[in-house]
């Protein structure tokens, strides 16, 4: 499954001119079924998945696929690194991005107002309304916000955003509200295993 055929539409940051494709999809059921049968989800395998670079950890459920996209600004062009997990027979998806910002950008800009850019952004984007926010900071102290936010097709997004050495992390879980009543806790254990790994 690719990024692009994976919910709603993610502003994944303030200065990108595009926005990446999130889909949570329904398993289509086989094509005869004698009887309607109630399936338990498959639960995943979580492991540490830690990025090429290094600079972050995080529990996924298997491997992430990873997807690349450059992104023209007012900055110039900015790459946005994107992984996304997504079990089977499950709808739910787990998605981190980062993109880093030019230096003199990221010496200058006030973190609170990069975060809060990226919240009307994401919620403009994806035609969302907010549910709650509270500002928060990374295990390392770095500034951050979390936001959950519902569209319009009922599919709730949770994301943690969060500054760190000129970088924008953002990391989602976006599933429908049935999916999410049950994978509360799961969701909730996904965002707080994100861990920013500092520059030596």
């Amino acid at each position: 499954m690719t990024v692009r055929s994976l919910l709603p539409l993610i502003a994944v940051t303030f200065v990108c001119s595009g926005s990446v494709l999130v889909e949570a999809r329904q398993p289509k059921p086989p094509a005869s079924v004698a009887k309607p049968t109630v399936s338990q989800p498959v639960q995943p395998q979580w492991k540490l998945f830690t990025p090429p670079d290094g600079r972050f950890t995080i529990l996924m459920p298997g491997s992430p696929n990873r997807n690349t996209q450059a992104q023209k600004t007012y900055m110039g062009q900015i790459n946005l690194e994107v992984f996304v997990a997504q079990p089977p027979k499950q709808e739910v998806a787990y998605i981190v991005t980062y993109n880093d910002f030019p230096y003199s950008y990221g010496e200058m800009a006030d973190p609170q107002a990069v975060l809060n850019n990226a919240r009307d952004i994401a919620l403009k984007t994806t035609k969302s309304n907010l549910i709650s926010q509270r500002n928060i900071r990374s295990s390392n102290n770095h500034p951050g916000k979390e936001i959950e936010y519902i569209n319009s097709g009922g599919k709730i997004t949770k994301s943690r955003m969060y500054i760190a050495e000129g970088r924008l992390y953002q990391v989602m879980a976006i599933t429908t509200k049935k999916q999410q009543k049950t994978l509360a806790k799961t969701i909730t254990g996904y965002l707080n295993s994100f861990h920013v790994v500092l520059k030596k």
